[in-house]
């Protein structure tokens, strides 16, 4: 399908204030769009109540423009959008593009019945009347869209699939990103083709793969197989492949195999709490055990790093649970009845004169035992971890913990400090991932800048900061979808990523494909992109992919670092401007961040960083590669790889030369 070309000038994107910003710039600006009028400007919202004749704004959105209308309008009725005497109350939405997917509305809202012109796609209707909600054509060079009602305050409420409608209609954004980070559970694709997955990963903009690690604990030949088969598809798209650990959960064998090991709730039951079996870490014995199996599973596999996840005890409702309240295993018992003079578990003994309610105190100091025992254990496995890096020196490493500082209940309910880790762990090279926590998912795009700004006044290196967004269905009464899910999901994601280096994605299965299509747009975080003379200027924090056919120039010299689909530009401000020709080498792909570039004579440097080694794919196979000024060997990717090349951890300066005349 032929796509509609949309031009933007004068952008200006990411404001942390969306509630001063219009529904529309917040749904479009989610992914790099904006609208308006002014000249070249090509997405342009017309008011109800907006002047002008309803020939000029047929005439800009016949020659290419997107028109954006609602409710009843002069240019509407011109279009044939127009109302009829019959009313109707929604309160609920069926949207054609996904019908499967069920819409609320938290406050019902009465419109008129609109008739639409013939040709034009209803997107969305009353599911009772079938009255039309959302409808669109196109319409010469460009396209309309028409909303009955205001997509809502902040543009997610009512219609939460617009820019999909839009993009039906070939409007495209202009940014991209190959930044974020995903999980993924094998379990919910066990017969899905890795090629496949890492293709539509790679689509999404992810660059870096968490992989559930305890299905592969113990050996086995043809889940080994499987896991090595996946990490190669990975790595041939530039995606890199972290183990993801869930300890104590170790795994389903373990857990069969050593009942004597298993953790024992505040009732004293095995904890097994959802899908998690979680064993009794502080018992040497299955220390030992689980540590050796957490060294033969990084050992065994092409691991590019290792996520030490979520190490610290149950549940939300911390100890007004009993039944999933966590640790109360012997030993826990033992060293804190010789600290504290009395046992636990006489906490939740209703005949003791120990139980809580007539020992607050007693209480508080279990509950600060507790997290300072999972400061602990994140000590004791980042050990193993180092233990495991020293014979792979470039195995990244994450480390994520639940977030207690804007949710400071989380601290005392699953025994998480965020600010003594964050002390505890300064002699650590990690990536500190900060999970949204099941009480907040509720809340707004907004509260990922409150959360940033709490933790960067924690650590002196904010750079390793990351956040992890849970796209699940949330328990709270929530509009207009359990799960977050479109313009939504799209302002979520576009805000992380705008308040942090890194974001993150639980998990890669929970987002449906055509909300996986913009989601790297969603994560680019560029801030402005403006024409400036015969080019553009364009401003990202963090580096930008822009969607650009052919040979570039950035900031007036030749730019060897664009696949001829999209110029990936670095951390700053840049001009982009056409070029005549390509470079004779270029940088198609590269799984880090790079800092500079440039095309040289003979082929390319360019200097980048990463916490984990990188995945470089040249337009062609180099010649010669040179790595801070000295030369080193080309190791490919995998065997018979002519352009993928691995590339150290760290922060270098790699030149290549070109193929051999």
């Amino acid at each position: 399908m032929r796509r509609l070309a949309v031009p933007l000038f004068v952008l200006s994107l990411g404001c942390s204030h969306a509630a001063e910003l219009s529904p529309w710039d917040q749904i479009l600006g989610s992914v790099g769009l904006q609208a308006g009028t002014g000249p070249g400007r090509r997405i342009f919202v017309v008011a109800e109540t907006a002047s002008g004749p309803p020939e000029e704004w047929q005439a800009r959105a016949k020659e290419g423009g997107v028109a954006i209308l609602q409710g009843d309008s002069a240019i509407g009725r011109s279009l044939g959008y127009t109302p009829t005497a019959e009313r109707v109350t929604v309160r609920s939405v069926q949207d054609l593009l996904r019908p499967q997917v069920e819409i609320v509305w938290e406050h019902a809202v009465e419109s008129p019945v609109f008739r639409i012109p013939s040709g034009a796609t209803v997107f969305a209707r009353e599911p009772g009347s079938g009255a039309p909600l959302v409808a669109g054509h196109r319409f010469g060079d460009g396209a309309v869209l028409w909303t009955a009602v205001t997509p809502g305050r902040r543009g997610w409420e009512r219609f939460p699939f617009l820019l999909q409608a839009l993009g039906s209609m070939g409007l495209e954004p202009p940014f991209r990103s190959n930044r974020l980070w995903a999980f993924f559970d094998s379990s919910y694709r066990t017969r899905a083709d890795p090629d496949y997955l890492a293709a539509r990963w790679k689509l999404a903009g992810i660059r870096g793969l968490h992989v559930a690690a305890w299905h592969f604990h113990e050996p086995d030949p043809q889940r080994d197989l499987y896991l090595r088969n996946l990490i190669q598809s990975c790595h041939r798209k530039g995606i890199l492949v972290y183990a993801w650990l869930e300890l104590p959960h170790v795994s389903e064998r373990f857990w069969l195999d050593h009942p004597e090991w298993r953790e024992q709730t505040a009732l004293l039951q095995d904890a097994h709490l959802d899908w998690r079996k979680l064993m009794n870490l502080l018992n040497r014995e299955c220390f030992a055990a689980a540590s050796a199996g957490v060294r033969s599973l990084l050992e065994r596999f092409g691991w590019d790093g290792v996520n030490l996840a979520e190490l610290y005890f149950e549940s939300l409702q911390g100890h007004e649970n009993p039944s999933r309240f966590t640790p109360m295993n012997q030993e826990v018992r033992k060293e804190f009845l010789q600290a504290a003079g009395f046992d636990p578990i006489a906490l939740f003994d209703r005949d003791s004169p120990l139980q809580i309610a007539a020992n607050p105190q007693g209480l508080r100091r279990f509950l600060d035992y507790r997290a300072g025992l999972a400061r602990r254990m994140q000590q004791e496995w980042l050990g193993v971890v180092a233990e495991a890096k020293r014979g792979k020196p470039d195995l990244d490493v994450v480390l994520t913990h639940v977030d207690d500082q804007f949710d400071s209940g989380m601290r005392d309910a699953v025994g998480a400090d965020a600010r003594a880790a964050l002390a505890s762990l300064a002699g650590h090279d990690l990536t500190f991932l900060i999970e949204d926590p099941a009480t907040v998912w509720n809340l707004g795009p907004e509260r990922y800048g409150d959360i940033a700004g709490k933790y960067a006044r924690l650590t002196s290196r904010p750079e390793r900061l990351a956040v992890d967004l849970n796209i699940v269905e949330r328990y709270q009464d929530v509009y207009p979808t359990k799960k977050q899910a479109g313009a939504e999901l799209y302002q979520l994601v576009n805000q992380a990523a705008l308040a942090f280096p890194r974001v993150a994605l639980y998990f890669e299965h929970s987002i449906q494909p055509d909300d996986a299509v913009w989601l790297s747009s969603a994560a680019a975080a560029a801030r402005r992109y403006a024409r400036q003379g015969g080019g553009y200027i364009v401003e990202s924090p963090r580096g930008v992919g822009v969607r650009w056919q052919g040979a570039a120039l950035v900031n007036g010299k030749p730019w060897p670092v664009s696949d001829g689909e999209t110029v990936w530009l670095p951390a700053g401000r840049h001009s982009l401007a056409r070029a005549s020709s390509q470079p004779g080498l270029r940088l198609l792909d590269l799984s880090a961040d790079f800092t500079s570039a440039s095309s040289l004579p003979r082929g390319l440097e360019f200097t980048y960083h990463s916490s984990a080694r990188a995945i470089a794919l040249f337009s062609a196979r180099p010649s010669a590669l040179y790595l801070d000024g000295a030369p080193v060997s080309l190791v490919p990717v995998e065997a018979g790889e002519k352009m993928a090349f691995w590339l150290p951890s760290g922060r270098h300066t790699v030149r290549a030369e070109g193929p051999a005349d």
